[in-house]
């Protein structure tokens, strides 16, 4: 185990943690937490943004074990139990069987109440505003803080339509400036997502998936072969052309490539954790464990930074 890094008890800043967006190179930020830790480092603000937020608001909801355990059980199959259809909702997917997943573990928890500051980013549909949620049903938080464009519906919060926050700020770095960090140590999960030929390998395997599909609907053969088909035009199949996932998912990657540079630019951390996950795709969600790992290795490569930051700031 890593030693603590040394830093004055009473005199050390107050330490925001931004987490990033990036879908399934999210679990990383599961490894991050758990090192960071390990240095004796426990922020004070924690704000996300799509499953930055998700994995940032078990953190201080005191589930962050909990959350580990459900990533590193998914495989490429199981995922697709969450997953369901839901075209006339404003998405691919419905979102509904994940939203019930948030519901049952943090049931009445709201945003206002947890240990600690967090906030979730999303992005209004109507204006394009970047969203900070910081009261309210945490389940409805993250819920919204994900919810891709195409991918899952938009989320209604106190009368607004609200999306993924990454649309908007993918790496939340000026949230945590905003609740007053003086030390901002920030997880970006797209530094090497380019050349990496990952948007191709976002093409699901869908053989199993239609057998599972055949127990659950054996009495509904037709509505079973229209979903198969439809669900191979949008996870891929054996043509070289790209399917719609394909599109948006690299997409995705462009926007939150851009923008994240964008915004670092102009208000950088103090600290950047960049895991190397380019060659992880963005619905690789087995990928869980070395993502993890990953995550924890991040921290290491930056531990001096880590430790020059701490020395060179204190509270005026």
């Amino acid at each position: 185990m890593e030693t603590e890094i040394d830093h004055p008890p009473h005199r050390r800043p107050l330490i925001g943690l931004a987490l990033g967006s990036g879908a399934a190179r999210g679990w990383a930020h599961i490894g991050v937490i758990q090192a960071l830790e390990e240095l004796g480092i426990r922020p004070d603000v924690v704000c996300g943004t799509s499953i930055g937020a998700v994995v940032g608001g078990a953190y201080v909801a005191d589930k962050l074990d909990t959350i580990e355990a459900w990533a590193r059980s998914l495989t490429r199959i199981g995922i697709f139990r969450y997953m369901d259809l839901g075209l006339n909702s404003g998405g691919l997917l419905g979102g509904r069987k994940l939203r019930r997943l948030l519901d049952e573990n943090f049931q009445d928890t709201t945003v206002e109440d947890l240990p600690r500051p967090f906030a979730a980013v999303t992005t209004e549909l109507s204006t394009g505003h970047e969203i900070w949620i910081r009261r309210g049903p945490l389940s409805e938080a993250l819920t919204a803080s994900y919810a891709l464009p195409g991918l899952f519906p938009p989320v209604r919060v106190a009368n607004r339509w609200l999306i993924d926050g990454a649309l908007v700020n993918p790496v939340p770095v000026s949230v945590c400036r905003a609740y007053g960090a003086r030390l901002v140590i920030a997880v970006n999960l797209n530094a090497d997502v380019f050349g990496k030929g990952n948007v191709s390998g976002e093409t699901a395997d869908l053989s199993d998936l239609s057998q599972l599909m055949s127990k659950a609907r054996a009495a509904h053969r037709k509505s079973l072969d229209e979903e198969t088909v439809l669900l191979r035009k949008i996870f891929g199949h054996s043509s070289s052309d790209p399917s719609i996932l394909n599109v948006m998912i690299g997409s995705l990657n462009i926007l939150q490539d851009r923008l994240s540079r964008s915004r670092l630019a102009g208000d950088p951390p103090d600290v950047t954790v960049a895991p190397r996950l380019g060659h992880v795709g963005l619905l690789e969600f087995e990928k869980a464990a070395e993502a993890i790992e990953e995550g924890r290795a991040a921290v290491k490569r930056v531990r001096p930074y880590i430790a020059d930051a701490l020395k060179g700031l204190t509270l005026p």
